[in-house]
């Protein structure tokens, strides 16, 4: 088969019909698609809003594109084999490529296939919008374009469904806002049902896209839904009005464009309307002064994940007053807040958000928070899984080994081991260590009493030796959960670690690879190997002990070099600045001079 792309031509030549979909060069489509949005996400910050809009269409009509957000929705997405109201679950690679070739914008779209699912501990239902295959890719190349745009305008602290953007991000903002500070009041609000009461027009207006995503768009949001209750219970059409259907590829970005303008809207309000106005003293001049524009702007902190958001500042007037003033943002989108899950409490009494729960703990002088001008506040904010999480969680655990009552220990371990493990991967940024401790305890007892129970005329000594075993004294636990194949991962056993927050305006289309290559796992102009080891070594060089810069090279250096034996493994690895591998390259071949020299001699 001929190449898809010269190597003696400079002119752009798309990939063949003929291109079977196992011989396409991903990290090259992904590279193409990459550097598209980048371009896109400069020139928007710039302001060249023009070129911003022709680099979009020029990513739109990308046979990279395309292939890439086919392969998203048929091979990486979580939901790739769910089906739309045409029932197709998979496509064959064939038909991939196929799909590639014949992709591209319409105004017009198939209805979503609605089903209702159980909220999670809760007797209330939510509809699930799936779009077909065809849809939902079509909906992820409109997101390729779409997305570097709006990274550059979505403000600091908004942190759902964002690219390289965590929940952990989100609480480090929180504990930021606590920490250095005494106590403060939170309103810890909730939007009642954000994805379904969204205005149309307000939205579509508010995209400000151009012509043919904006008709696309459209033809999404009114393209309605057939609600499905079993295989062949079709219930009939019904159309949308407002709303984006939660389950297609494109739907938190819209909401979060929805909701974006929350926090300066609120921070806008503080300065001009309310007229916030705080004294402080001025060691300099001797004499009082007011706080600056921007100084009263940061007394205010928002923090929003999706549809959940907090607010906080010392003055409790304010955080209720601010209530009034979300819901007059919200009124045009046509949301409201949600009554039930919208509080305002003290930073010291303690509010849950995230799963997390933030308190202030009355604590000694020598631990406690200290404000900017060093004086100690006498509190320390903690971050702990909330008790409705750790309910929740154990309640889980507790039923599969109910239902596990006659299965073979292994595979009830098995089954174990991946809710533990994801757990607590979650909360081992958190002061952890004390609930990992007493989860353990409660699930020795449990599962103590699942072996007893399988062994009713055994003695209790031969039981438990038979299912538990000892473990070293080092280890905060003193017992393991295994047979001889599998053991049981302890919450313990996960380490408790400090997540470093994602800087402010920092985003996955800056171009600043020396700072994401430490905080992601998969970057498409940066390879793999370089990813490992920045992350090993926290984006620090460890010859020359500076961290990594945005215009800094590297390259990958052998510790001991292959001359002198040095294996191509991760161990005998490292990531150099361009210089520092220079410098210790002429080191080590001085070095290996002289020894020849020596036993020349």
């Amino acid at each position: 088969m001929t190449n898809a792309i010269s190597s003696n031509t400079k002119r752009k030549v798309k990939y063949p019909e003929s291109t079977h979909w196992s011989e396409i060069n991903w990290r090259k489509v992904e590279r193409k698609v990459y550097k598209l949005q980048k371009r896109i996400y400069k020139a928007t910050q710039e302001g060249n809003h023009r070129t911003a809009k022709s680099l979009q269409k020029t990513l739109l009509n990308s046979w990279s594109a395309k292939a890439l957000a086919v392969k998203k929705v048929t091979q990486e997405n979580r939901g790739k084999k769910t089906a739309g109201v045409d029932g197709i679950k998979q496509l064959t690679p064939s038909q991939r490529l196929k799909l590639v070739n014949e992709l591209k914008l319409k105004s017009k779209s198939k209805p979503v296939k609605r089903v209702w699912i159980p909220k999670p501990n809760k007797d209330e239902k939510r509809p699930l919008g799936i779009p077909t295959i065809e849809e939902r890719a079509r909906q992820a190349l409109v997101k390729m374009a779409l997305e570097p745009e709006w990274e550059s305008k979505f403000e600091p602290n908004s942190f759902g469904f964002r690219p390289a953007k965590s929940t952990h991000d989100a609480c480090g903002m929180v504990f930021s806002a606590l920490s250095k500070s005494e106590e403060k009041w939170v309103l810890d609000a909730d939007i009642s049902g954000c994805f379904d009461n969204i205005d149309h027009q307000y939205l579509l207006d508010k995209v400000n896209a151009t012509p043919k995503i904006r008709r696309q768009i459209k033809a999404w949001l009114k393209s309605g839904a057939i609600d499905f209750y079993g295989i062949k219970d079709n219930k009939g059409f019904s159309p949308t009005s407002k709303g984006t259907p939660q389950g297609g590829i494109i739907s938190p970005l819209l909401a979060n464009i929805a909701l974006h303008g929350l926090e300066t809207d609120l921070k806008e309000w503080l300065w001009s309307e309310k007229k916030y106005r705080k004294k402080y003293y001025n060691i300099c001049t001797n004499s009082m002064h007011s706080l600056s524009q921007q100084q009263t702007k940061a007394t205010l902190t928002v923090v929003r994940y999706a549809d959940d958001f907090v607010v906080i500042h010392e003055d409790k007037d304010i955080i209720e007053e601010c209530q009034e003033v979300i819901q007059k943002f919200l009124t045009p989108i046509g949301l409201t807040l949600r009554e039930d899950k919208t509080s305002i409490k003290s930073s010291r009494e303690g509010f849950d958000f995230l799963g997390f729960n933030f308190k202030q703990y009355k604590t000694g002088l020598y631990r406690s928070n200290k404000l900017s001008n060093g004086k100690p506040t006498g509190y320390t904010t903690l971050i702990k899984p909330s008790r409705k999480a750790i309910k929740e969680h154990y309640g889980r655990l507790a039923e599969i080994i109910d239902h596990c009552k006659s299965a073979p220990q292994e595979v009830l371990i098995k089954r174990l081991n991946p809710i533990i493990k994801g757990w607590a991967n979650y909360y081992r940024f958190a002061n952890s260590k004390e609930t990992f401790g007493k989860l353990d305890h409660l699930l020795f007892w449990k599962l103590r009493k699942w072996a007893r129970r399988r062994h009713p005329q055994k003695p209790r000594g031969w039981v438990d030796n038979k299912y538990f075993h000892t473990m070293d004294t080092n280890k905060d636990r003193k017992w393991e959960f295994s047979d001889n194949n599998t053991t049981l991962h302890a919450h313990s056993d996960t380490k408790i670690e400090r997540h470093i927050r994602v800087k402010g305006h920092a985003s996955i289309y800056d171009g600043n690879e020396a700072y994401w290559a430490k905080r992601v796992k998969h970057h498409p102009t940066i390879r793999p190997r370089v990813l490992k080891l920045m992350s090993r070594q926290k984006g620090v060089c460890p010859y020359c002990h500076n961290p990594f810069r945005i215009d800094d090279k590297w390259e990958i250096d052998h510790i001991v070099p292959t001359y002198k034996g040095g294996k191509d493994y991760y161990n005998n690895l490292q990531l150099l600045h361009l210089d520092c591998h220079d410098k210790k390259t002429r080191i080590d071949m001085k070095e290996e001079t002289c020894r020849e020299n020596k036993v020349q001699r």
